[in-house]
């Protein structure tokens, strides 16, 4: 039996960024990785049900009222509170990963040369805490 790829959306403004983020993750892992340069464009695909949604705080840099990062996060947890968000952002600042976390994001990560990685045990994290539930799950279910 084939294993289930994963599916992940990058969501940042940030062209090159994302470019750098997206070759990083193939040349690691196989996902299946789909990229958005905006909040709208995420959310007008959501629908797909990805595993995972790696978004950026920002999102302002191509269009001026474009929804921000907080705001997608806010949508993709009103239509589904069961997808992970890991936020991704510039600013280092506690109170912004503050806000993050309340809005349910599953993880704040600042961007550096270290992200990448730490990504990826963010994801595993998750990974492994939806293994734990579902089994969890099957257990209830037997009692």
């Amino acid at each position: 039996m084939m294993e289930k790829r994963l599916k992940i959306f990058l969501v940042d403004d940030d062209a090159v960024y994302i470019k750098l983020l997206a070759a990083e993750f193939l040349a690691h892992v196989n996902y299946d990785i789909t990229c958005f340069s905006s909040g709208e464009q995420c959310l007008k695909n959501i629908t797909q049900h990805p595993d995972i949604v790696v978004l950026d705080f920002h999102l302002d840099g191509i269009q001026v009222n474009a929804m921000n990062g907080l705001q997608t996060l806010v949508a993709i947890k009103e239509f589904n509170q069961g997808i992970p968000v890991i936020m991704l952002s510039s600013q280092d600042k506690i109170d912004v990963a503050v806000q993050c976390m309340h809005n349910k994001a599953n993880d704040y990560i600042v961007k550096s040369e270290t992200a990448f990685m730490r990504l990826q045990k963010s994801i595993n994290a998750i990974l492994l805490q939806k293994k734990m539930e579902k089994q969890l799950a099957w257990y209830m279910d037997r009692m």
